[in-house]
């Protein structure tokens, strides 16, 4: 069962939720150092409020900020049951698809040190990819043909390689993803059980097996939602010449306090994970509950592109960076130009980004580019983010964005399937709107 098929509610569900949930308190002591001001934020407070007293959400975490303050929201409870923690920025959630920029920033850093490049073929760093097939008949067969163009650096970061994604991907190819077990990706338990079966066992071997299968569509001519991401991780283990995850903890969530960040979530910390949930039709039921959780389990291997579970203080520390050019705590990551050019339009010489289905975590809106493993902005409007706003979403509803323009950065932590159930993303750029235009 893939992620887009619980995230479109495909599976019976019976459990009924309809428990009160209780009103926010504090729970856990900051797990970093404390931000230097704050602001009230009354229309994002009675937003997140009015979310959890309509039964939408259990309960929601919502940390926004400018380059010298933060301001943090909360209600509700880590799970719809009334004895469950309250929910508040230590909380951890499964951030999915959010885990995407993470991995795309990582590799900028490897870009800055000069052991990549963006034009590069990813041939130099895992050979299986050195002669690719392209399908001529995706709907049909796995029919192909030589690929005339390699696949480069730039094109996993922003899903222009030509691979595909069990999401989204239909077909014969589908087919061959599903039994070779390319789906970097847990939903739970129960259903982990035949994943972790046919997937491969480490980056390398996932990688490779990836090279065997045909791409959709010829590197660097088309914008498809992808696997690109996953397979970047292994890029940033030869590269950098250690593990992903040594390589992410060593540069960039050691640095940045991100304490409370994991691919496995330890067992020391399972009471600070939220239950994830499932709306089919009116009814929320839990597919991931929190005590037998999924993220528990040691992964078949770090999926960059799906694979973290953390909490809003530190993925708001991770943004906070990037609003301030590479720089946190006095602390410096990056350079501000690496930054600048992440969060920059990535896209090859004609090829466009229309959007994405918003079950998936992603999103459609004004005339956008994409970025290093994110969206970003092409045009400012009206009581929208600014041009140049960077930031992506997760299959749980999770969403992250940094706005240059208007110097706000946003994090907002819930866990369900659809993504696209309530108009959260809306909702809170609305809400924040007001709020920073009364704060003038």
């Amino acid at each position: 069962m893939t992620i887009g098929r619980w995230a479109h509610g495909s599976m019976a569900l019976a459990v009924l939720l309809a428990q009160p949930v209780a009103a926010f308190a504090q729970a856990a002591p900051p797990r970093a150092p404390a931000a230097p001001a704050t602001r009230s934020l009354p229309a994002t407070e009675a937003m997140v409020k009015t979310y959890v007293m309509d039964k939408k959400v259990p309960g929601m975490v919502v940390v926004v900020g400018g380059p010298t303050w933060t301001s943090a929201q909360a209600a509700g409870r880590t799970a719809a049951d009334a004895s469950a923690p309250a929910a508040n920025v230590d909380t951890l959630w499964r951030v999915y698809s959010m885990t995407k920029p993470i991995t795309g920033i990582a590799a900028m850093m490897l870009v800055e040190d000069g052991k990549l490049k963006l034009d590069q073929p990813i041939s130099d760093f895992i050979p299986a990819f050195k002669s690719m097939k392209v399908l001529t008949d995706p709907d049909n067969s796995l029919a192909s043909r030589a690929a005339t163009k390699p696949i480069t650096v730039r094109n996993l970061l922003t899903h222009t390689a030509g691979l595909g994604y069990t999401i989204v991907t239909k077909g014969p190819l589908l087919k061959e993803y599903e039994r070779l077990g390319i789906v970097p990706a847990a939903v739970n338990a129960q259903t982990e059980v035949a994943m972790a079966q046919a997937r491969p066992k480490s980056l390398e071997e996932f990688a490779n097996q990836v090279a065997s299968l045909p791409l959709i569509a010829e590197p660097g001519t088309k914008w498809s939602y992808s696997i690109g991401l996953d397979v970047m991780g292994r890029v940033i283990e030869v590269a950098s010449g250690m593990s992903f995850e040594r390589f992410l903890q060593s540069r960039m969530f050691g640095p940045l306090g991100m304490t409370s960040t994991y691919w496995q979530v330890p067992e020391r910390e399972k009471a600070r994970l939220a239950t994830n949930y499932a709306w089919a039709g009116d009814t929320l039921t839990p597919v991931d509950p929190a005590a037998t959780s999924v993220w528990l389990q040691k992964p078949s291997f770090p999926y960059g592109g799906a694979g973290l579970a953390m909490s809003a203080r530190d993925y708001d520390r991770f943004l906070h960076m990037l609003q301030n050019g590479g720089t946190l705590d006095g602390k410096r990551v990056m350079k501000a130009e690496t930054v600048a050019l992440a969060m920059s339009n990535l896209l090859p010489d004609g090829v466009t980004f229309g959007g994405v289905d918003g079950a998936t975590g992603g999103q459609a809106g004004p005339k956008m580019g994409f970025g290093a493993g994110g969206s970003v902005y092409l045009e400012t409007l009206p009581g929208r983010p600014g041009k140049g706003t960077y930031g992506w979403g997760g299959a749980a509803g999770t969403v992250a964005f940094v706005d240059p323009v208007r110097q706000v950065r946003g994090t907002v932590m819930v866990n369900y399937f659809p993504a696209d159930r309530f108009p959260l993303r809306e909702d809170l750029v609305k809400a924040l709107a007001s709020d920073l235009a009364g704060a003038r």
